[in-house]
């Protein structure tokens, strides 16, 4: 049988897609005017928008509903466009053993009650912890991702966990670095990933002896 051509994707005018969004046409120009959505596709005096124009204005809808304001919108829209892609911040690829998070950013709304401004959002970006895949949001991270926002449920303010990440970063890059420095000249390449698990656990003891020698110091 002859190969099924794929579907074109779907486009619509303004009043179409203001309908589909649930939203009303003025409301629709204030939100391009205001840069709140990309540019719509001109064909003549056209303007022809797609399903990441309505995929947009439903995460606006959502926002506006967790208690964001326009103006922090049109911000968090800045940062989030200005950040790396998923591609950038993954580049070096396997191997790893941290489970990539797929967010809209609604749900990372969801995640940090009230903590997502442009000033975090900026700063998770520039750590890494967050990238970019079209509309979509990735957490480099579930492990990072889930005690970030556990940390934020005890009290934590959300720029204070992104500034300790920071600091955490410095010690761990000097830590694996250690690491590699004692096993070059005993292991190949090959034994390096064999030999990760023992590497972590003695980073894992070592932080957990410096923590019972820091409780027992605050009598805590």
């Amino acid at each position: 049988m002859p190969a099924r051509a794929p579907e074109a994707a779907h486009e619509y005018r303004m009043a179409e897609l203001a309908d589909a969004a649930g939203i009303t046409v003025r409301t629709l120009r204030f939100y391009r005017e205001r840069g709140l959505i990309p540019p719509p596709r001109r064909e003549g005096r056209i303007a022809w928008y797609d399903e990441r124009h309505l995929a947009r204005l439903r995460t606006i809808a959502a926002l506006l509903e967790r208690g964001h304001t326009l103006t922090g919108i049109a911000d968090l829209t800045t940062a989030f466009e200005s950040g790396r892609d998923v591609g950038e911040v993954l580049e070096l690829g396997p191997p790893t053993e941290e489970e990539p998070v797929r967010l809209t950013p609604e749900e990372l709304a969801d995640h940090f009650a009230g903590e997502v401004t442009p000033e975090n959002l900026a700063a998770a970006l520039d750590l890494g912890y967050l990238a970019t895949d079209g509309e979509d949001i990735v957490h480099v991270s579930r492990r990072l991702l889930d005690v970030s926002a556990a940390l934020v449920r005890e009290g934590v303010p959300l720029a204070e966990v992104l500034k300790a990440g920071a600091r955490v970063r410095e010690h761990a890059e000097a830590l694996a670095a250690l690491f590699a420095e004692v096993l070059a000249p005993h292991v190949t390449d090959g034994d390096f990933q064999r030999l990760r698990p023992l590497a972590k656990s003695v980073v894992e003891a070592e932080l957990s002896l410096a923590l019972d020698r820091l409780l027992r110091g605050t009598g805590g």
